[in-house]
């Protein structure tokens, strides 16, 4: 892993420990590498301006982890003179750092004796103590933390830390553990008792509910019509095709449909996109504009702060998710 330095910068530990939130490590490489290289200290990713460091992170998902990055690398700047904080109370203050990647950045940045807990490491101590609750419940979570606190090497916990974590993804896997080259087998619970493959517990997921919305792409002269959401909800701060949560009749009656002057309308059919929490199925609609109208805020729909006519080169300079890019490759060339 690129971040296993040694000495460990703290800069690197606190981007990967962002970046892995909820995303696999084979993911996060080429993201991490092509960030560092553009923003290789805190400065220079504090004076980065907000549309850079989305377009940096495109693709990567969960965009709130980047803004929230950003913010705390002006902070870190303007309060701590462009290091990263040791003291755990410090880190807790930065926007998007909580109680584990506090925990991460202190103890393998600064040796914090401070136990990390991720997934890994709670399928390791519900297997290792047989623990049989839920996973999500908080008695258990609870119980997880006390366990993985007791155990730490308080003489070297970033690498305990680390080292408990590789374990859970390369040996306690969820599914066929290798328990035979375990090096807790011989004080592992679970394993005693036969009962390895059925922990941890999982409570049952529920379906992730389906979201129909209409997105309009709009082109005229080789520029696609992109629109800003606004900092805070879903994908905020990016650049994106106008998407309303109406069908396509809807859309064609709205008032940005209007200013621009649409012409022949083109269905270029459903694009289903997987959130976390949800799943995004979006109807793609393209456009000739027959001019290049600017749209005021108030004729653009909810959740969004300004629009532009964009060329392909200024939209790789954008902060654009990679549904936005998927919508605008559905449209592309309408006739």
């Amino acid at each position: 892993m690129p971040w296993r330095t040694e000495p460990r910068e703290p800069y690197a530990v606190w981007l990967s420990e962002v970046m892995l939130q909820q995303t696999r490590v084979a993911s996060v490489v080429p993201y991490y590498e092509r960030f560092l290289r553009r923003f290789p200290d805190v400065r220079s990713l504090a004076e980065a301006s907000l549309d850079e460091v989305l377009s940096a992170w495109s693709g990567l998902g969960y965009y709130r982890r980047a803004r929230a990055l950003h913010e705390a690398a002006k902070l870190i700047v303007v309060q701590f003179g462009g290091a990263v904080p040791r003291d755990p109370a410090a880190l807790l203050s930065l926007p998007g750092v909580g109680p584990y990647t506090a925990a991460a950045i202190g103890s393998i940045a600064f040796g914090v004796p401070a136990a990390v807990v991720d997934g890994n490491v709670s399928r390791v101590m519900a297997r290792l103590f047989a623990l049989q609750g839920p996973v999500q419940a908080r008695p258990m979570r609870e119980a997880i933390e006390r366990h993985a606190d007791q155990l730490l090497d308080r003489s070297e916990p970033g690498r305990f830390n680390e080292a408990m974590m590789d374990l859970g993804a390369l040996v306690c896997t969820p599914r066929s553990p290798i328990c035979l080259v375990c090096p807790l087998q011989p004080h592992c619970q679970a394993f005693r008792e036969g009962i390895q493959a059925q922990l941890p517990v999982s409570a049952p997921r529920r379906a992730s509910p389906r979201v129909e919305c209409t997105s309009l792409v709009a082109w005229h002269d080789e520029r696609v019509l992109l629109a800003r959401r606004r900092a805070k909800g879903l994908f905020g701060g990016l650049w994106e095709p106008l998407t309303w949560p109406v069908g396509a009749t809807q859309v064609k009656r709205s008032a940005a449909a209007r200013a621009i002057g649409t012409r022949r309308w083109v269905d270029c059919g459903l694009i289903e996109h997987v959130l976390t929490h949800r799943v995004l199925v979006v109807r793609v609609v393209a456009t000739q504009a027959a001019e290049r109208a600017e749209l005021s805020s108030e004729q653009l729909p909810e959740g969004y702060e300004q629009a532009a006519w964009c060329e392909e080169l200024d939209i790789r300079e954008r902060g654009v998710s990679s549904l936005a890019r998927r919508v605008i490759e559905r449209a592309k060339g309408p006739t």
